[in-house]
């Protein structure tokens, strides 16, 4: 594969990982796995009002951005440090918010991309539909609220986005 063609490649979404981060303590390695990540996004939210005499069209400005919670959904596992923390906050009202971050990587493990979330509290749990008929995995969903986030300037990892 030559140079050119690494740089034009585009980057793969399967390669991920999602890392916590406290003051008091750090999940253990299984709280990074994920099958799948949702709600990265952001939207502008816009003021509309109208011009008197100006039927031809409204005006709209920037007010405030807005985003969803992030979705995570794994198949259950019994030793989480992720899981103590939600319990703590459905069952005895108690959050210690956390500092999430999601990396992509390309095919050698090198972050390409990444978005750091800050604030991030629970905010809904729910595992899905049991099935006697079926074996299939078990599957648990976690939102997470926060208050914010960004997208990561990772060095180097312009050339594969």
């Amino acid at each position: 594969m030559t140079l050119l063609t690494t740089l034009l490649e585009p980057v793969l979404k399967h390669r991920f990982g999602v890392f916590f981060y406290t003051q008091s303590r750090v999940p253990n390695m299984l709280d990074i796995r994920f099958q799948k990540v949702s709600g990265i996004g952001l939207e502008l939210e816009l003021h509309k009002f109208t011009e008197g005499g100006q039927n031809q069209y409204v005006h709209r400005t920037p007010s405030r951005t807005s985003h969803g919670n992030l979705v995570l959904e794994r198949g259950i596992i019994t030793k989480s440090t992720l899981k103590k923390s939600f319990n703590e906050a459905f069952y005895e009202f108690k959050f210690a918010p956390l500092t999430a971050l999601i990396m992509v990587f390309n095919e050698v493990g090198m972050p390409v991309a990444g978005w750091e979330f800050h604030k991030v509290i629970p905010a809904k749990w729910s595992v899905g539909a049991l099935n006697a008929e079926t074996s299939e995995m078990m599957i648990e969903t976690m939102e997470l609220s926060y208050s914010w986030f960004r997208t990561l300037d990772i060095p180097g990892a312009q050339q594969y986005i």
